[in-house]
């Protein structure tokens, strides 16, 4: 297994002459998502300041049950969050996939037409896709229910799987997943500590007003599309690609 390094320095050598084109692609995918997110998170705002302000003991947030006020604002944030949910299924998560197969074509055959890849890449083949992240997160909820930690190693042995339905369209959404799982059979500490190295660089960026992360987003996603290259390429030497 190569060292976190080595993946870093792949990562940094691809992305070379192409900084401005992965940080323009990051700050279009951060501002998506922020849409989304932005009236859902505002509404239940709302409801957690009305609370505060009206409902200082269990009688009294018992009582909110009965207030027109509340239950319209609890209403619209219900509302809101299932907006949310809708506009991440059906358009964040094929941009997921999209810009972490875009990064890694970087990587691997120095293309450099990030945006177009993105685009091309989540929203090609669209079920498919829309469809596999879907139930990879409903798993990693479904885990996470049981405590933090299962949710987290789950989130590590299900990592692969938006390269995975980018690269092998035939398998089923089940399919790649259970691929993915594999894949990282004795690797999930090793993406986990590739993740942890960049740890410094985020907390750096805090002091920049969060501009840093447009450049910290693809340098962490380019190093993780030479991890995927690394443990596919160990997964095919024991066997397990045809």
């Amino acid at each position: 297994m190569k060292t976190n390094q080595q993946f870093k320095n792949a990562a940094l050598d691809a992305l070379r002459g192409k900084w401005g084109k992965a940080v323009l692609v990051t700050l279009l995918y951060i501002i998506i998502s922020g849409i989304a997110v932005g009236p859902s998170t505002y509404e239940s705002l709302k409801v957690q300041e009305f609370m505060e302000q009206n409902a200082s003991s269990m009688y009294q947030v018992a009582a909110l049950a009965q207030n027109p006020e509340y239950l319209a604002m609890a209403q619209q944030a219900n509302g809101a969050s299932g907006l949310f949910t809708l506009f991440y299924i059906l358009i964040i998560a094929p941009l997921t996939v999209g810009y972490a197969n875009a990064m890694r074509r970087v990587l691997v055959f120095d293309d450099g037409e990030i945006l177009a890849n993105t685009l091309h890449l989540g929203f090609h083949n669209y079920w498919h896709k829309v469809w596999g992240m879907l139930w990879m997160n409903i798993l990693i909820a479904l885990w996470s229910l049981l405590l933090i930690i299962p949710g987290i190693i789950k989130s590590l042995s299900y990592a692969m799987t938006p390269y995975i339905l980018e690269e092998n369209p035939e398998l089923t959404a089940s399919e790649a997943i259970h691929r993915s799982r594999l894949m990282m059979h004795g690797h999930k500490f090793d993406l986990f500590w590739l993740y942890l190295s960049f740890l410094g660089w985020a907390i750096l960026c805090l002091f920049t007003l969060g501009i840093g992360y447009f450049w910290l987003m693809p340098y962490i996603q380019t190093s993780e599309a030479a991890f995927y290259e690394e443990v596919k390429a160990d997964y095919a030497l024991n066997g397990g690609l045809d």
